[in-house]
């Protein structure tokens, strides 16, 4: 089987994830001209908002070493979250679930699931994935 969903993600995928997840302390997301500024005077190069954009949108995709080590400082990701796919997609993951953690009712359930037993968070898990996969139905269906 092939499609979209198994091709790994573009440069531009990741970057974008990063804007999507990574957020002021304020839940807002960062502006390009923020990130670029701060990717300016992390790598002494030029880095235009303008630039990010082409890069975040893949109509530019060949950035400089010093250029994706500049996004991912201010990321605070490692670098080869950029080139090392596996590394990437564990990344990807730890940052769904901080995107995730924001949702104040994700949160709750979260607290409230640390004090149950293996067998109870095994429930809990098993309930989700039900619930999950009636919502991908009805969402289908319309």
């Amino acid at each position: 089987m092939t499609g979209p969903e198994l091709d790994p993600p573009t440069l531009s995928d990741r970057i974008d994830r990063l804007f999507q997840v990574v957020r002021r302390p304020s839940g807002e997301p960062y502006s390009h001209e923020e990130v670029a500024r701060a990717c300016r005077e992390a790598s002494g190069e030029t880095f235009s908002a303008t630039y990010l954009w082409q890069l975040r949108t893949g109509r530019r995709d060949n950035p400089t070493k010093r250029h994706l080590e500049a996004l991912a400082q201010f990321f605070q990701v490692p670098p080869s979250y950029f080139f090392d796919d596996e590394q990437s997609d564990r990344i990807t993951e730890e940052l769904a679930l901080l995107g995730a953690m924001r949702n104040a009712g994700v949160r709750e359930v979260a607290l409230r699931a640390v004090t149950l037993s293996p067998e109870g968070l095994g429930t809990i898990s098993d309930m989700i994935e039900a619930i999950a996969r009636r919502e991908a139905r009805s969402q289908r269906s319309w």
